[in-house]
């Protein structure tokens, strides 16, 4: 599975109603540390397919997303889970790290 994109139109079903918790990577095209965690968050994707939810949202396009969670630097990864904030992660990081946000809560 890969990751589904977010948008201001399906944030609130896809993330803040989802019966499992979601991983957020908060990138844009630009951003060379994103381009670096993309395959790490689609293989975090593949992996927990079904007990964990991956979310992009790109900050050129979904500013109003990135702004309501005060994202001044990307990469930034959230985690929600049953609809709030369980953890936050700024910066390119090892698959590990990343693991480590939710390793607890699935």
């Amino acid at each position: 599975m890969s990751s589904l994109v977010l948008t201001a139109d399906n944030f609130h079903s896809e993330v803040l109603q989802s019966p499992i918790p979601v991983l957020i990577d908060f990138w844009a095209p630009w951003c060379g540390p994103c381009k670096m965690m993309k395959p790490v968050v689609e293989q975090i994707a593949s992996e927990y397919n079904g007990r964990l939810k991956v979310g992009m949202v790109n900050v050129d396009e979904q500013g109003s997303i990135a702004e309501q969670h005060g994202v001044s630097s990307i990469p930034t990864l959230f985690l929600y889970k049953d609809g709030a904030i369980a953890g936050q992660r700024t910066g390119a990081a090892h698959k590990h790290d990343v693991e480590a946000l939710f390793r607890n809560l699935i």
